[in-house]
């Protein structure tokens, strides 16, 4: 199938180029932006989950608290104790953000009550017309700083706002300032990486071009789609997108340039050379393709959003550059020929590389050892995951140097954990409740030592509906807290009776839910998608063995990599945990990445032994053939990777740390170590080391 795929394509090379470039044109010309369509999560939990539910109710009965707020952080420029002319101007400064007609904006509050204990700062709560955190909430964000900073202009005051849709705002300002900067720099490394394995600027530009067209027609289907109600498309994606793309794509690019360039050293003239190297590699990247759509197509079975969306934006983009891999790039390389790796005459004959001729005789002669090796370190790295602790902090992720970040800080400062995010619960009957009910609830919110309930509670006009603020005295987001509100939950559904629906809200409830919602997804994602790489990998492999040892190695990698995160990011930088969606990012590609990486040293590894080489034979010589190939692509991926921490919100930097070093791991350890050695132990019966070739390919 791919010989004759390699055939089509370089015998109608300029109508295969054809079709692509005018695809891309005309989609582009009618596509809307993809920031234009992109939208934040309007629930954080499926409504199925206790705090969606509390939501829904806060609607129909106590609208003020379910709707989205933010609050101004009013403090003196100097960091004095707030007078009381100030606190008169702080009042008037609520006033004038309700009368400013802001669109999307319901009106502020304050009162002495929400001064800190300190005395020096004092909030104003914005009440905005609407839930979530969409689009049109955070247009608001600036007209309203605006006019708080024109307001306080003179009078010693100033205020910082925070809260969801501000921390939203300006995260997704932040990471559109820098998603250039990602682009940019994820370019440059390429084009540098590429420059030093070819020694060719053509070389190093190809890929850039094809895979920047690819890049330009995915945005324009994904912006199409998302406009069509296909899909959400998330603004903090953006960056995911680009350095999944083009490290992807430059893996399979490389795969196809790397052989293409051995079959020229062989003999062969360019349009055969190319056919004989996508009936080859062809295999291989398709399979690698496959191995990655399937990894993402599982999370469409998670139920917390943020992971279903990045399914289809990464599923088109990785779909659409596979097909390009297979059709676009031979196509442009069938016609430059040998002149892509000009002026370098490297590339017309092999040089023995020192490491990769060690490593495969080292491989040959003692797998055994070599195995344990690779599969010790990996193993020992592992163990660091046992250690990992989730951040469930949304706060956490903001950009330092925002002003919701800072405005957040000094609301650390003024003000006692608990009361910055209070937890409401709920009471809906279908008579009106008495004074026995509302004793009945409040002795069993006492039976929770960790919470303290604030005011009394609220009534509906109809008396049909209660509402309790609690307070817990303990972080908000906290392990610890979402203990307690589990906890506090159970109490108070015990405390139901007939015809009485409960329900707990508030941040910390949220938290708790994402926190069950991630464990169930964790449970379902990852065997399914270990199942699938099963299959797949048997499926092309024809073996019953082989599939096994390289899942095995694959879920060394991805332990390997968790572990070693933990050790930087919570040992070496002091960071309280892991994003909870870090593990998730990480599995999909650190184990579908590192599944294209044995796919292809498989791959050769049987090549090999169908030439008549011995087991251990075979795979010395598939790794001194394509270890460099997977080093090299490994490197530049890794790279990629690393320029997502450019973005400055501490969720991105995780994500690129994380699959940085999985990365890393599994092109130069796993793929490279275990797995070959692995298969000489067990498919090899002869002792016999595998010899130096006299023409090495590289």
């Amino acid at each position: 199938m791919f010989a004759w795929l390699g055939g089509f394509v370089t015998r109608r090379a300029w109508w295969v180029i054809a079709v692509w470039v005018v695809a891309a044109v005309v989609l582009i010309a009618v596509a809307p932006s993809l920031s234009s369509v992109s939208s934040s999560q309007t629930n954080v939990v499926p409504a199925s989950y206790e705090s969606a539910q509390a939501q829904a109710i806060a609607l129909f009965t106590f609208p003020e608290r379910a709707a989205a707020t933010s609050v101004f952080v009013v403090k003196r420029v100097d960091g004095g104790a707030l007078s009381a002319a100030d606190h008169e101007q702080v009042q008037a400064l609520a006033a004038a953000l309700s009368a400013a007609a802001i669109p999307k904006v319901a009106g502020a509050f304050t009162s002495p009550m929400t001064a800190a204990p300190d005395g020096t700062a004092e909030l104003v709560t914005v009440f905005f017309a609407g839930t979530g955190t969409g689009r049109a909430l955070q247009d608001a964000v600036d007209p309203l700083r605006d006019t708080a900073s024109a307001f306080l202009a003179g009078t010693g005051l100033e205020a910082g706002l925070t809260g969801p849709v501000a921390i939203q705002a300006d995260t997704s300002d932040t990471i559109a300032a820098t998603a250039k900067i990602v682009a940019i720099a994820t370019v440059v490394l390429i084009v540098v990486l590429l420059g030093l394995v070819f020694r060719s600027p053509l070389a190093a530009l190809l890929p850039i071009a094809v895979i920047g067209l690819v890049y330009l027609l995915s945005t324009a289907v994904v912006a199409l789609l998302a406009q069509g109600g296909v899909f959400r498309v998330d603004p903090q994606l953006g960056p995911l997108l680009i350095v999944v793309l083009f490290g992807i794509g430059t893996d399979y690019i490389l795969f196809l340039l790397f052989r293409y360039r051995e079959r020229l050293r062989a003999g062969d003239e360019s349009r055969p050379a190319m056919v004989a190297s996508l009936a080859r590699v062809g295999q291989a990247i398709a399979s690698s393709g496959l191995v990655v759509m399937s990894a993402l197509a599982v999370l469409f079975l998670c139920r917390l959003e943020f992971f279903r969306t990045i399914a289809p934006t990464q599923l088109v983009a990785v779909g659409l550059m596979l097909l390009a891999a297979l059709t676009l790039v031979p196509a442009v390389v069938g016609l430059i020929g040998p002149n892509l790796f000009w002026p370098s005459k490297r590339w017309r004959t092999a040089r023995p590389s020192r490491l990769w001729t060690a490593l495969a005789g080292q491989i040959a002669r003692r797998p055994g050892w070599m195995a344990l090796a690779a599969g010790g370190l990996l193993a020992a790295l592992s163990v660091g995951a046992l250690f990992m602790h989730f951040s469930y902090d949304l706060t956490a992720a903001l950009p330092s140097d925002t002003e919701s970040a800072r405005a957040t800080e000094q609301l650390e400062a003024s003000f006692p954990a608990g009361a910055l995010s209070p937890t409401y619960m709920y009471v809906a009957a279908r008579q009106p409740l008495g004074e026995e009910a509302l004793t009945r609830f409040s002795d069993a919110i006492a039976q929770v030592s960790e919470v303290v309930v604030a005011g009394v509670p609220a009534l509906t006009a109809d008396g049909t509906a209660a509402s309790f603020t609690v307070n817990l005295t303990v972080p908000p987001v906290s392990s610890e807290a979402l203990d307690v509100v589990d906890h506090l939950k159970e109490v108070v559904h015990q405390a139901a009776g007939a015809g009485e629906q409960v329900r707990v809200g508030g941040q910390s409830m949220v938290s708790a839910d994402m926190r069950a919602a991630a464990r169930r997804d964790y449970l379902v994602v990852l065997p399914v998608g270990a199942a699938v790489i099963l299959v797949i990998l048997g499926l092309l492999l024809r073996s019953v063995v082989a599939p096994w040892y390289l899942l095995a190695g694959v879920w060394l990698g991805f332990g390997a990599t968790l572990g070693t995160s933990v050790i930087f990011l919570q040992g070496i930088l002091g960071e309280a945990g892991v994003f909870y969606f870090v593990t998730m990012v990480t599995y999909v590609f650190v184990a579908a990445v590192g599944s294209d990486y044995n796919i292809l040293l498989t791959s050769r590894l049987q090549e090999e032994r169908a030439a008549g080489a011995s087991p251990r034979d075979a795979a010395a010589w598939a790794v001194q053939r394509t270890a460099p190939t997977v080093a090299a692509a490994g490197l530049i991926l890794a790279g990629t990777f690393a320029s997502i921490m450019l973005a400055n919100v501490t969720l991105l930097t995780q994500i690129g740390f994380t699959v940085m070093i999985g990365i890393l791991l599994v092109a130069l350890v796993m793929a490279t170590v275990f797995v070959p050695s692995i298969a000489a132990l067990i498919h090899g019966r002869r002792r016999k080391a595998a010899p130096r070739p006299a023409t090495p390919a590289y």
